[in-house]
């Protein structure tokens, strides 16, 4: 982060000129103009031809687990590990958000095979959670501040290091529970999520020679791959940042420049996750519809107006991140976080 930042997130109270804050309007009219002049092909070809390439990794990775070969069943796991990722991490995440395409049928598609066939996870759920409360109030204290990422019984280096190996197995059991209040709903998800694990086990099973409980472990490990990265991504981003109450939320334009941050870009994790998930995450907060090639199109037209306007641009590279959260642990992910308070003077 530059100095500026580290020395404003170092105290709970921001105090703040309202006069002196522009209006969002006056950056969402920068971001509309770059988007009204851009193609369909610069829109979203790119996020498109990455669906199809986590599909082609998937299908490949399943290829090299059929063989005896140990040098081939490591490439394998791992390109079955970023199939895996790309699909039900990135495009999920930006089929929810509408932002795969101008069709609603088509990223209603994608979100449903990304989600409940593939990831096991109901695109409803996803979209009550990550829609209807993580944006709207992001980093407000019990709606979207990131809390259901905390799980202050387990230690530091189990819930970094050790945890996220489960994550597969748990996530249809977490997605299930969150639909239980709407039973026709949870059948639906129960059906596709059966159908999709039948169909990869099937595979795993007919066509890469393992038995069925032996092609479940070894999928599940696979699919774990990255699972790491992303349970570390998503507090990296918010979580030791700025929250506030509802009483004292500041307006939408420096609650998400004070709240979010963008990951250094990295090649591999921007493949597994996509640029709205990692070097795009502010961008993507104040314009969650833009697709993944977008957000990194206004990059540095956000970027430049926030630092113009004396707004926090909060980045960091992913192992400094990693680095605070080893050392800060107890403060930042056992410990209830600080609420900040947002003084606006007139």
């Amino acid at each position: 982060m530059a100095k500026v930042e580290e020395r404003q997130l170092s105290t709970e109270e921001f105090v703040v000129k309202v006069k002196d804050l522009p209006a969002f309007k006056q950056l969402k009219e920068k971001v509309d103009d770059i988007a009204k002049n851009a193609s369909w092909f610069q829109k979203y070809a790119w996020d498109n031809a990455h669906f199809l390439s986590g599909c082609v990794f998937y299908a490949a990775g399943l290829a090299f687990l059929a063989s005896s070969d140990f040098g081939r069943l490591l490439v394998g796991g791992f390109l079955v590990g970023l199939g895996h990722s790309i699909v039900t991490a990135k495009i999920i995440h930006l089929s929810v958000h509408g932002a795969m395409g101008e069709s609603e049928l088509y990223n209603k598609f994608l979100s449903w095979f990304s989600g409940d066939f593939v990831g096991l996870f109901p695109a409803e759920a996803g979209f009550d959670i990550h829609i209807r409360e993580h944006h709207p109030h992001t980093n407000i204290i019990g709606l979207g501040d990131s809390s259901t990422w905390r799980m202050p019984m387990l230690p530091g280096p189990v819930y970094l290091f050790l945890a996220p190996v489960l994550f597969p197995a748990v996530t249809p059991l977490v997605g299930a529970s969150l639909l239980v209040k709407k039973p026709l709903k949870l059948l639906a998800f129960l059906v596709s999520a059966g159908l999709g694990l039948y169909t990869f086990v099937a595979i795993m099973v007919h066509w890469c020679g393992y038995t069925t409980l032996g092609g479940l472990v070894t999928l599940m490990l696979c699919r774990s791959l990255f699972s790491f990265s992303y349970i570390h991504i998503n507090i990296f981003q918010h979580i030791g940042l700025p929250m506030w109450s509802q009483s004292s939320r500041p307006v939408r334009l420096f609650q998400m420049a004070s709240g979010v941050l963008n990951l250094h870009s990295n090649p591999l994790l921007d493949l597994a996750f996509g640029h709205s998930l990692i070097s795009c995450h502010v961008e993507h907060h104040l314009f969650p519809r833009l697709s993944d090639s977008m957000c990194l199109r206004v990059k540095p037209a956000v970027r430049n107006f926030l630092l113009t306007n004396n707004l926090p641009y909060n980045e960091d590279y992913y192992y400094n991140r990693l680095k605070i959260f080893m050392v800060d642990y107890e403060k930042l992910m056992v410990n209830a976080p600080p609420i900040w308070h947002y003084v606006g003077l007139q």
